[in-house]
């Protein structure tokens, strides 16, 4: 029996630990500036006028409303996501086949070689049955309040934003990302999530729940592509 020195092993475990460590995302963090809210190009006050009653920037419209229209502005976005499939396959092959070779008579007789001759049948038969069914359902409710990131010259605002909740045992979090239509805001500055176009949602947690439903290194090998049986 031949045994692997402790240095291959090692080089082993190494290969094995990067390889999975290669398939896993990393852990989500708070604040990360992709996600982070968008200020307004000039959030500084107009100067004073001291000339007149009129100041720049600093009119009331009574006919406007609050709804998000600009870079900065704050929109909430109602999560109303509901998922649901479900895929069922039945197949179902049989195939028979059957072959015989009647070599003949050769002078009146047959061809014999002691105990075997030229006669030949072959026969064979092949079943296959497979069933497969898959049902999955996802649903999402709450809200999210972002901000606008941008305006597109075809006035569809981009939206994006989180929220992060601490708890006892980790923290969980929902990102948002997507482009709304101003038509589609409400008059109290809302947007169902139905509505966003190109949308991301993310729903996640991290902490010792969030650790405790994943797999470990050594598993996340053994499930990956990289485990050659």
């Amino acid at each position: 029996m031949r045994y692997i020195p402790i240095q291959g092993v090692a080089l082993i475990l190494a290969a094995m630990t990067a390889l999975s460590a290669c398939t896993v995302a990393p852990p989500a963090r708070p604040d990360d500036p992709a996600w982070a809210p968008v200020a307004s190009m000039d959030m500084s006050p107009p100067p004073p006028n001291t000339g007149g009653i009129y100041r720049a920037r600093a009119g009331l419209s009574l006919f406007d409303d609050n709804r998000a229209n600009r870079i900065g502005d704050v929109l909430t976005v109602t999560l109303s996501e509901r998922t649901t499939s479900s895929k069922q396959a039945d197949t179902e092959i049989s195939k028979e086949d059957k072959i015989n070779l009647n070599a003949g008579a050769v002078l009146g007789k047959n061809v014999s070689f002691g105990d075997y001759n030229l006669n030949t049948d072959l026969s064979g038969k092949r079943d296959f049955e497979a069933e497969t069914e898959s049902t999955q359902s996802n649903n999402l409710q709450g809200s999210i309040t972002v901000t606008v990131s941008a305006v597109l010259p075809n006035g569809l605002l981009e939206v994006r934003g989180e929220k992060w909740l601490t708890l006892n045992r980790g923290e969980e979090f929902i990102r948002l990302r997507g482009l709304v239509r101003p038509e589609d805001i409400a008059p109290d500055n809302t947007v169902p999530s139905t509505r966003l176009a190109d949308v991301r949602i993310a729903y996640s947690g991290t902490g010792e729940l969030a650790d405790a439903n994943g797999q470990g290194w050594l598993s996340r090998f053994f499930s990956s592509p990289y485990w050659p049986f």
